[in-house]
């Protein structure tokens, strides 16, 4: 296993594999507590030594069974990460009782990275309104927070507004050879790079999606290397670049698990010729787009309201991709129904301002098929 050096004042190096407490398997709507010790002991005994929990995972389970499951080997053997919920604190004083009830959950007495959870323009403007960068500083200098970081997710302007407030510890970004040009993306790497921030890297594999493509697009990979998992190319991209200090997987089954400890111990980086076949993969994913929608957002709002861009954006992705249980779920969980594309009227206030001249009502009627055809 691989180690990243970049970090102060803690007495273990956090591995460049992190596991990420999201994704937890599930009995009976509640976190399988049995299946998720066996996965925790796994990665502990081979080497991981970073465990990224947030309160409001798996409904404010994940804190607790971590806390549980680890506080059996010594503290000092790995590290801890957990976050703010910033999206419904109303005061600091709240904020504070958070962070008390964390250290209980996870039973320990310090936090080694803590993070502002999810930060957005409004959320942003939320943290420093409600003074909680002081707070947090409080707890730093008492050693409850070892690294103080936030996780992002807006669009570029915000996070160099956020990246260079203040020196910040480390930052989380969701970052992989697919959302280049997405949130923080690529400009905000290399910023922080640049800063000497460390970055920690969440969806690396966009939810398990560049884990599970269409098989037509994945030919050349396989022909490169016959025996290794279409995912460890995702990570390889990742440990390919040296300031992305650790990369988040929650890896809910023991296979997937297994697959990332032999990409990790390994380290490999991607040679030229292999960075290549990334760079043709993107190509050929972003090639099969059903419309050339940018988000621009110029037809909102909708008369009807209907969500065009969120429409087209995961009509789009799915036929990237073809992962239809994420789609299912972003289109009809995700998305109010109100807002679904079957809800246009064909008034075409949309097409007379859109840059990109798409045929809307059209696009909106085949987004319609495309749906129930996957309902």
């Amino acid at each position: 296993m691989h180690y990243s050096d970049n970090f102060a004042n803690l007495k273990t190096a956090p591995s460049r594999l992190g596991y990420g407490c999201m994704r937890f398997p599930t009995k009976d709507g509640k976190i399988d507590f049995e299946k998720t010790e066996a996965l925790l002991d796994k990665a502990y005994a081979s080497g991981v030594t970073y465990y990224d929990t947030a309160w409001v995972y798996h409904g404010g389970e994940s804190e607790t069974v971590v806390g549980q499951i680890m506080s059996k080997y010594p503290r000092d053997t790995y590290n801890l990460a957990t976050k703010l919920p910033l999206f419904s604190l109303k005061t600091r004083e709240e904020a504070a009782e958070i962070f008390a009830k964390q250290l209980e959950k996870l039973q320990t007495d310090h936090i080694d990275f803590y993070l502002l959870h999810c930060l957005t323009k409004e959320n942003w403007k939320k943290v420093l309104d409600l003074d909680i960068i002081s707070l947090l500083d409080e707890y730093k200098a008492e050693g409850k927070i070892i690294n103080l970081g936030f996780s992002f997710h807006d669009e570029y302007a915000v996070f160099e507004e956020i990246a260079t407030y203040r020196k910040w510890d480390f930052c989380q970004i969701q970052y992989n050879y697919m959302d280049t040009n997405e949130q923080a993306g690529d400009k905000g790497y290399d910023l922080v790079k640049g800063l000497g921030i460390p970055v920690i890297i969440m969806e690396p594999l966009r939810g398990g999606t560049l884990a599970n493509l269409p098989e037509d697009t994945t030919t050349e990979l396989k022909a490169a290397r016959p025996e290794d998992s279409i995912a460890s190319w995702g990570m390889r991209w990742l440990i390919s670049r040296d300031n992305c200090k650790v990369i988040l997987s929650g890896m809910t089954e023991m296979p997937q698990l297994e697959d990332n400890l032999k990409t990790f111990n390994a380290g490999e980086v991607l040679s030229d010729a292999e960075e290549q076949l990334i760079l043709n993969l993107a190509k050929t994913l972003r090639a099969r787009v059903f419309n050339g929608c940018t988000g621009c957002a110029y037809c909102m709002p909708c008369p009807a309201g209907v969500d065009i861009p969120r429409n087209f954006r995961i009509w789009n992705e799915y036929g990237m991709y073809g992962n239809r249980w994420g789609t299912h779920w972003n289109y009809f969980s995700n998305m109010a129904e109100t807002a679904h594309a079957d809800h246009c009227v064909k008034c075409g206030k949309c097409e007379t301002v859109c840059p990109q001249h798409i045929n809307i009502r059209e696009n909106l009627v085949r987004v319609a098929e495309t749906m129930e055809s996957i309902k």
